[in-house]
């Protein structure tokens, strides 16, 4: 198999699963913690839809990215050597 074979099969679905269900996590929890942030926020609501999204923009884009780097690293790896190793 090429390593452009090996790419897809490395990117697996479960990894964006817990992504979405801990960007739906944090935003259940951020807006039951709404009356805690009150207090601390200025010039900006605490369920503002903007910063909510934003954020979790952001942390789907690392997510995506930290699933995306070790799996293209492994693409330029042999199967034989890395077979060898174990």
């Amino acid at each position: 198999m090429t390593p452009p074979g090996i790419f897809p099969l490395q990117k697996e679905p479960i990894e964006y699963r817990v992504t979405v269900a801990g960007n739906a996590l944090g935003l259940l929890l951020s807006l039951a913690a709404t009356r805690l942030m009150t207090s601390l926020l200025f010039d900006v609501s605490a369920t503002d839809p903007l910063t909510l999204i934003a954020i979790s923009v952001l942390l789907s884009g690392v997510a995506a990215l930290a699933a995306w780097v070790p799996a293209r690293r492994a693409t330029t790896v042999d199967p034989m050597i890395a077979l060898r190793c174990e």
